[in-house]
């Protein structure tokens, strides 16, 4: 495993060129024929904020405060790893030309999607920025700490996303698949609802099996509630993504070298 992790780390490094240039591609090919350009990742997730608030409002306004904000905490989150685990899907079958000519580390390809797709987050922290002021917020010293389960996110996110991107190759029905699963984790997470209405039953099916859960409840506590990050909660997120990584890692590399007889 040692040796895994050094081999990956060195080769990385040998090729930060490549991923540099592939993150950059990504990033400026998602809004290339956009008039707006780079300004919908603010308006997008600002835009799907006011559709939702107008739908929920008035079922969770007595109980949740400040709703927009609360809304779109999590939707930035939960919109992160939705796309960038569906766009790494696609990734080694999008670059086989690529593949079939050259040597590189197949695994960058899938690097550069969660990378190009944390850039697009960071950018979407704008809207969130934009909305705390004018929902007339609090700002403090604990917002700051947003960057520790976004790490934690996008350590889960690479994990997950050499796992469906191996997979996808040898089965395509992954896309789909995955498209299904997204939305039943979309109602499985508290984004716009209060976790205080689900029943027990289902209550541990959210908080206790579903990653998620965990990372938008981290991100919440430093930009809405204000309040230090919970600790078990950091333990359990940080589990997650090195248990993502390690399995999603094991499954690429096992398959890696077949990619070439399926793309």
């Amino acid at each position: 495993m040692n040796n895994i992790v050094k081999s990956t780390i060195l080769n990385t490094a040998k090729y930060r060129g490549l991923l540099k240039q592939l993150v950059q591609r990504d990033v400026k090919l998602k809004y290339r024929r956009s008039v707006l350009g780079y300004l919908w990742s603010v308006l997008n997730p600002l835009l799907i904020m006011i559709v939702l608030t107008i739908v929920f409002s008035n079922l969770f306004k007595f109980s949740i405060e400040n709703f927009p904000l609360y809304l779109l905490s999590g939707q930035v989150i939960f919109n992160f790893f939705s796309a960038v685990t569906n766009s790494c899907c696609f990734t080694i079958l999008d670059n086989g030309a690529l593949l079939k000519k050259t040597y590189v580390p197949k695994y960058i390809f899938v690097f550069a999607k969660v990378f190009s797709g944390f850039v697009d987050f960071l950018f979407s922290l704008a809207a969130l920025i934009l909305l705390m002021i004018i929902t007339k917020a609090k700002f403090s010293i604990y917002n700051l700490l947003f960057f520790l389960p976004a790490i934690e996110l996008l350590i889960f996110c690479v994990g997950i996303g050499l796992l469906l991107s191996q997979a996808n190759v040898f089965f395509r029905d992954i896309q789909y698949i995955h498209s299904v699963f997204v939305t039943a984790l979309s109602y499985l997470t508290p984004l716009f609802y209060p976790l205080d209405i689900l029943p027990e039953s289902v209550l541990f099916f959210v908080t206790k099996l579903n990653p998620l859960y965990i990372y938008v409840a981290l991100f919440r506590q430093c930009v809405y509630e204000n309040i230090m990050l919970d600790s078990q909660l950091v333990v359990r997120g940080l589990c997650w993504a090195i248990a993502s990584l390690i399995i999603g890692g094991l499954f690429f590399k096992k398959k890696q070298d077949e990619f070439i007889l399926y793309i």
